[in-house]
């Protein structure tokens, strides 16, 4: 009798192997996404609910299958709602991986012809100083996306980059130095920014407002953050909600020079 059954499934042909490894390849990621957060704890509930609505139709319970299926369809407006920062987070690294995506923003940015070099010489030097004196500061430099809304929120200026400028802005008697200067098409376009909070609950308790504002950021969009603590003088830099600390001077200006000059 089983083996009857057995026999009469179709065929397990290679493009179900690669359906399977492909649904596995998304998961993992999508738990490194959700690690760390309150959203693993929701994403777990909904897919016992799946699962449950699920084993109650293949049972034929057609009334709690009715029900439990009314709120698998309202659940799906559900999900977007309650994990629109996540999804936004992975449509951005999916963004802004992909060679495709490179080679698009490059044909249509705005601003290709007056593109400048990044000056990651004065940036490097700001913060070695900085570092020293132990003056906090948060530097966010753009790449595709310009910020425009974050710039509204602070000082909008247009100056270039020089180490005595940033270090002047972050200087804790000046009105400019509480917030996040903005520098984009290698320029500083404002000071006095205010940044989105990263709410990822995997972040250390050690680190503070302007690291949590730093990573808030790059977890929204494709700019990178420069942090200077205030406290130990070391210095971060984060990229895509993911922040590296104690960076020597060298490998800040190695790390920029790649990011914004090669």
């Amino acid at each position: 009798m089983i083996l009857s059954s057995i026999q009469g499934l179709p065929p397990f042909r290679l493009v179900d192997l690669i359906d399977i490894v492909l649904v596995a390849v998304f998961f993992y990621y999508l738990y490194r996404l959700l690690k760390g957060t309150n959203a693993v704890s929701i994403f777990i509930g909904f897919m016992l609910i799946f699962f449950s609505w699920k084993i109650v139709s293949f049972c034929d319970m057609k009334l709690l299958s009715e029900i439990i299926g009314q709120f698998i369809s309202v659940g799906v407006l559900a999900i977007i709602v309650i994990f629109q920062a996540e999804i936004r987070q992975f449509l951005l690294r999916l963004g802004s991986n992909s060679w495709s995506s490179r080679w698009l923003s490059r044909l249509f940015s705005k601003t290709k012809e007056g593109e400048q070099n990044l000056d990651v010489t004065s940036i490097v030097q700001a913060c070695g100083h900085m570092s020293q004196t132990l003056t906090g500061a948060l530097i966010v430099i753009c790449k595709d996306n310009p910020l425009e809304q974050i710039i509204q929120t602070g000082d909008a200026f247009t100056s270039q980059i020089s180490s005595q400028l940033l270090e002047t802005i972050f200087f804790k008697n000046t009105p400019l130095h509480d917030g996040a200067v903005i520098i984009s098409n290698g320029e500083i376009k404002a000071a006095r920014c205010i940044l989105p909070v990263s709410k990822n609950q995997s972040i250390p308790v050690s680190m503070g407002l302007r690291h949590r504002s730093a990573i808030g950021i790059t977890e929204q969009t494709d700019a990178i953050s420069v942090i200077v603590s205030e406290q130990t003088g070391k210095i971060s830099v984060a990229k895509q909600g993911v922040v590296r600390q104690g960076l020597s001077l060298n490998e800040l200006q190695q790390y920029l020079n790649s990011e914004f000059n090669d």
